[in-house]
């Protein structure tokens, strides 16, 4: 879950990075290009990291994709440089809208409810992290060998960066396959990582716009999981990760993060989550594969029993994160009822 709102920058505190002539190059007007992509970018007060961020999209391998941002209400910097590249790039590059102001989840997902915005894949896109130059063409080398009537979605690990961009660590690496087992109570990577294809975008897209989603990138994972999807998870990472002190979202490795996650266990808050993403996935329970659906019952059912009952039900519901430390972690809190 990576949404961030950088630190605040003071108007016309940047640099614009004068761009290459082949960065400047037109996308092909037609929506159908076989490799186009979509790219969402999620922006408020984000004018410290924007512009370095925007560089690496520039500087993708992979050349052929619009930007789409979606501004939730920035006072500082912010759509001065959005407009300022855009200025640069063309306006059939750079796309902003105004953002519903309701938090980022529902920032992203009002971009996906976009009936003006269209293409063969979209990639969500936070604003003070910086891609890797093989970001798109590593997801879409994947990507584009995936049915491309079913839902599919790729998504890695990341490197870790400070303030300043400099290397800090790696994300949890995850070994198990993906699921939705494991995506009832966890979320294997950052939504800053997640490609995903037009099936996976219309799967999405029935999410009611009022609907309490706790964050896009869990609730993507979740329902492409949910209603039989593909999802590949690459263990290199392919997006650099800003940790600073304005993150809404930390990177879940380190000590300081697991503390602050059994506190979360303990105080109710991933129980409150999970009560969210349940409600939200009820209108798409017939659209769950079957064995999703008894997976899904008996978490519901165990959830709402005894002891003895709670832990069985769990086991027979194959409800796991991805570690033996968490899913024992998941146990205690299931026998505290903090799920």
């Amino acid at each position: 879950m990576e949404a961030k709102h950088p630190s605040k920058a003071p108007a016309g505190d940047f640099e614009l990075t004068p761009l290459s002539p082949a960065s400047l190059e037109k996308e092909p007007s037609s929506t159908t290009h076989p490799a186009q992509v979509a790219i969402l970018l999620s922006t408020y007060n984000g004018a410290g990291f924007l512009a370095e961020q925007l560089d690496s999209l520039i500087a993708q391998t992979h050349p052929h994709w619009r930007i789409y941002a979606s501004d939730d209400g920035s006072t500082d910097a912010t759509l001065e440089i959005l407009y300022r590249y855009q200025a640069q790039l063309g306006t059939d590059r750079i796309i902003v809208h105004k953002g519903p102001q309701r938090g980022f989840a529902a920032n992203f997902l009002s971009l996906l409810h976009r009936s003006d915005i269209q293409a063969r894949y979209f990639a969500f896109c936070d604003q003070d992290d910086h891609w890797t130059p093989q970001r798109l063409e590593t997801g879409l080398a994947w990507i584009s060998k995936a049915n491309s009537e079913q839902p599919a979605l790729f998504c890695s690990r990341t490197r870790l960066v400070d303030s300043l961009g400099s290397p800090i660590g790696l994300s949890p690496l995850f070994r198990r396959p993906p699921s939705f087992e494991n995506a009832l109570v966890q979320c294997i990577a950052g939504g800053n990582t997640m490609l995903f294809n037009s099936a996976t975008r219309d799967l999405l897209r029935q999410t009611a716009a009022d609907e309490r989603i706790i964050s896009h990138d869990w609730w993507t994972y979740l329902l492409v999981t949910g209603c039989g999807g593909s999802v590949a998870y690459e263990p290199l990472p392919t997006v650099d990760y800003r940790q600073h002190h304005q993150n809404l979202m930390g990177s879940n490795s380190g000590l300081q993060e697991r503390v602050v996650r059994v506190r979360k266990m303990l105080n109710g808050t991933f129980r409150d989550w999970i009560d969210a993403n349940l409600a939200a996935l009820a209108p798409f329970r017939d659209q769950l594969t079957p064995e999703n659906q008894t997976s899904l019952n008996l978490f519901e059912r165990a959830r709402h029993s005894g002891l003895l009952g709670r832990l069985k039900l769990i086991r027979q519901s194959g409800v796991h994160r991805q570690s033996l430390v968490g899913t024992l972690g998941l146990t205690a809190a299931a026998i505290i009822q903090r799920i």
